[in-house]
């Protein structure tokens, strides 16, 4: 009877962590799924870009350019690059999507994503995120590295109401 509720506590431990780890892992902008990618977009395809642009991040904890014109139906490929010496990343998503992750990464600094809104750099790495813009309005980024965020490394891109 012991041994039984030993490993059913266990268990019960195991499935939390299991779910805590999963929701703080998430899709990096959050724990989102696709839902929260159609408020900012979709990943794009690379061949369908109509341009480049360059966003270089600094230890200075900034993005250079912070503020992005786009227009309404674009796919952008953004080509990053970290000239600093620390690990940054850019991560596009809604303002409280990225504040709700920044938490989480404040929590777990070591954490590791892969996922099509964001690219993690370390120190004179470039990494690119190719991105279609489908809504206008604005879509935020930011570094959720721990510190860099609240250090006002961050940024939004602009998207023009496309013409009909």
């Amino acid at each position: 009877m012991k041994h039984t509720l030993r490993h059913i506590a266990f268990s019960a431990a195991f499935a939390a962590l299991a779910a805590t780890g999963a929701s703080a892992a998430g899709n990096h902008a959050g724990g989102h799924g696709h839902d929260a990618d159609a408020a900012i977009g979709s990943p794009g395809v690379a061949a369908e870009a109509t341009r480049t642009i360059n966003v270089d991040m600094a230890d200075s904890m900034r993005f250079t350019p912070a503020d992005i014109t786009v227009k309404q139906g674009e796919t952008v490929r953004f080509v990053v690059k970290n000239s600093g010496q620390l690990k940054h990343e850019l991560v596009l998503g809604t303002e409280q999507e990225l504040k709700e992750h920044y938490e989480a990464m404040k929590k777990n600094p070591e954490m590791e994503h892969a996922d099509p809104n964001m690219v993690t750099l370390a120190a004179g790495k470039t990494g690119e995120i190719v991105w279609q813009f489908t809504k206008a309005g604005k879509v935020d980024f930011g570094c959720l590295q721990p510190g860099h965020y609240d250090a006002g490394m961050k940024g939004a891109v602009k998207i023009a109401k496309a013409a009909k």
